[in-house]
């Protein structure tokens, strides 16, 4: 059997690259040929193929510009009508409409995996002109996984497809036991404080500002520390800064996987504060529930956000747009040490049990063989 991960970009910057690529080298250890196909992140770039181990490459294509955040590369449509005959099974990763006309293209007549990440939410006058696309797409895959039920549930998109949809939740390597004896660089430093995590890139769908304002309800004993570069640097510094909160929020900008580890260790919650459906699951929350904290996240309507963080049990679940509210759960969870203890249990357990990268790969290696059988 072989396989062939359809989607996105390379080298790997979000989610669904990361699912890709993760499931690609899991199941190519287990000897499973497994390869992706993708754009370059980066315009100019020249093709090129990266052989990962003797069961898996990365074929990754040039890419002339971006629009609408999707990688133009008219070359992915010919490497993949001259390799798609190889593949018994090809996995495309939605969204990504460059990728689809691809496959619509290519003449591939095998069995077809569309993984749903997401709807097209933000680019609303790109999907006007996607739908025709997006609904053949649909209607040819044999089998569609969601990253949760809830997600499929409220995708209007897919509601006539539901006999052929499967929740299969995302899964990551355990990031905590390979890394469980890493020294903290930044621990001194918040010596004494009750340390408020946050990361993602700064834009406008993740709610930074609510979290911002939440410090307002909060006395000096905590920190708001939050990851990640993006457009809206300067004006949630401005926020910060206008409002007094200097000492109390801090924005560390871009952060190495190291650096990404170290504050994971280091914080006592993890706050996911999106406000919109962009956010359909939220791998951070899965990271820090790795890591044995506590999170706090946002009632996103129709996202899979929630679902992840089990309200009152690995965490507390707040309203979108809410800085107190998200405040008082920083409160309640951190007053409490036998209830801090016990989320911080059922986190990790949560992780374990529901969203490690052997259970992702399992459920989707058994949608291979049924559709390969």
């Amino acid at each position: 059997m072989k396989i062939l991960q359809l989607g996105k970009f390379y080298p790997i910057r979000g989610g669904v690259e990361k699912v890709m690529f993760d499931l690609m080298v899991h199941l190519s250890g287990k000897n499973i040929y497994c390869d992706m196909l993708c754009a370059s992140e980066d315009t100019g770039n020249a093709d090129e193929a990266i052989i990962i181990n003797p069961f898996s490459t990365i074929y990754i294509t040039k890419t002339y510009k971006e629009i609408a955040k999707t990688k133009i590369s008219p070359s992915i449509v010919m490497k993949l009508r001259g390799i798609c005959h190889k593949y018994d099974i090809i996995h495309i990763h939605h969204p990504d409409p460059m990728v689809a006309l691809a496959l619509y293209l290519s003449g591939y007549k095998g069995k077809v995996v569309l993984h749903w990440h997401s709807d097209i939410l933000a680019q609303k006058k790109l999907l006007k002109f996607y739908e025709p696309l997006q609904k053949w797409i649909i209607k040819r895959a044999d089998v569609i996984i969601g990253t949760s039920v809830n997600y499929l549930k409220n995708s209007q998109a897919l509601i006539p497809f539901k006999n052929k949809c499967l929740a299969v939740p995302i899964g990551i390597e355990d990031i905590f036991e390979k890394n469980k004896n890493i020294q903290i660089k930044e621990a001194k430093k918040y010596d004494g404080k009750k340390v408020i995590f946050s990361l993602g890139r700064l834009v406008s769908y993740k709610g930074f500002e609510y979290l911002i304002d939440s410090a307002l309800h909060l006395n000096d004993d905590y920190v708001i520390l939050i990851g990640g570069s993006g457009p809206l640097k300067n004006i949630l510094q401005k926020r910060i800064q206008d409002q007094g909160l200097n000492n109390k929020v801090k924005l560390l900008g871009y952060l190495s996987d190291e650096d990404v580890l170290q504050y994971y260790s280091l914080c006592d919650i993890f706050c996911l504060s999106s406000i919109e459906k962009t956010e359909a699951f939220g791998i951070v929350q899965i990271e820090a529930m790795c890591f044995s904290k506590p999170v706090i996240a946002t009632k996103i309507e129709g996202s899979g956000v929630s679902w992840v963080n089990k309200d009152g049990i690995t965490g507390i679940n707040v309203e979108v747009r809410n800085s107190k509210q998200i405040a008082n759960a920083i409160k309640k969870i951190t007053f409490d040490l036998d209830y801090y203890r016990k989320t911080s249990l059922a986190s990790r357990n949560r992780f374990v049990s529901m969203f490690t990268i052997e259970r992702m790969s399992e459920s989707i290696l058994n949608i291979y063989d049924d559709l390969y059988d």
